[in-house]
């Protein structure tokens, strides 16, 4: 960027989550930074939208009663229209896998911007949890993301000169652990290992994701080249995605297409 952009920081954790904090004063170094943020969590909602959000002055920006995915488009179409690049996080937990990047509010506000046009950064920290201890249990501070603000900082400030955008819509980031050691930035793929379970027991069924406790024990199966291998091996995952749903030929579709019957 060869003028002081304008970078809409957003999340789904909550403007006063630690995370967010975090990628604030990281940015601030870089620009012109407007957090436009859920006032509370609202993680794993996906691209879940409302038909009217109320908006609150925040001291870094502002508040909105919804969604990641609201506070983009509200960001980018009233509060903010002069937006450069949009950075989504920092996370309190990874978003690893192409299972998890549709569930994920912090990966969906990437993906509201790339349909804006707007380059976008999603950013997660991978935070180990032990068997049957969810990572919402686990708190974090400021100190835990500054690997994380790091790099996103880094990419921030070059990836847009670099034509990285021009290739893609958005980058999926994933940071190590915060206690472990960070062995550089790694190019990656989404993982396409899946290990959903369901328990049934006594009327309910519990869903779980095996793939955490798996990762806490550095048992992953995904090959060389997968963001979650990079991240359980100690290195930041950099994937460069585009906006899903894209559309191709398909011979077999369109045979059926052609013999669909007349009514």
């Amino acid at each position: 960027m060869d003028e002081e952009p304008t970078i809409l920081l957003t999340n789904d954790d909550g403007v006063d989550s630690p995370g967010f904090r975090a990628l604030y004063d990281a940015l601030s170094d870089l620009g012109r930074v407007v957090g436009v943020a859920p006032s509370n969590d609202q993680s794993a909602v996906g691209r879940s939208l409302s038909n009217e959000v109320t908006v609150a002055d925040h001291e870094l920006g502002y508040a909105v009663d919804g969604t990641p995915a609201d506070c983009v488009i509200a960001a980018l179409e009233s509060l903010v229209p002069e937006t450069d690049l949009v950075v989504s996080g920092c996370n309190k937990g990874a978003n690893l896998g192409s299972y998890v990047l549709g569930r994920s509010g912090t990966v969906s506000a990437a993906v509201e911007a790339a349909f804006f046009g707007v380059p976008a950064i999603a950013v997660s920290q991978y935070i180990p949890v032990a068997k049957d201890v969810s990572f919402h249990q686990y708190e974090t501070t400021l100190e835990d993301y500054v690997e994380a603000a790091r790099a996103t900082a880094y990419l921030a400030e070059h990836a847009p000169a670099a034509g990285v955008f021009e290739e893609c819509d958005f980058l999926n980031v994933n940071v190590p652990a915060p206690e472990g050691e960070v062995g550089g930035m790694e190019i990656t793929r989404p993982s396409h290992v899946y290990d959903m379970g369901a328990r049934h027991e006594a009327g309910t069924v519990k869903l779980v994701d095996n793939v955490w406790e798996r990762m806490a024990s550095g048992d992953v199966p995904d090959p060389e080249g997968t963001d979650r291998r990079a991240v359980v091996e100690g290195r930041i995952s950099v994937s460069p995605l585009t906006a899903p749903h894209a559309t191709e030929r398909h011979d077999a579709l369109d045979a059926l297409a052609e013999t669909y019957p007349e009514p």
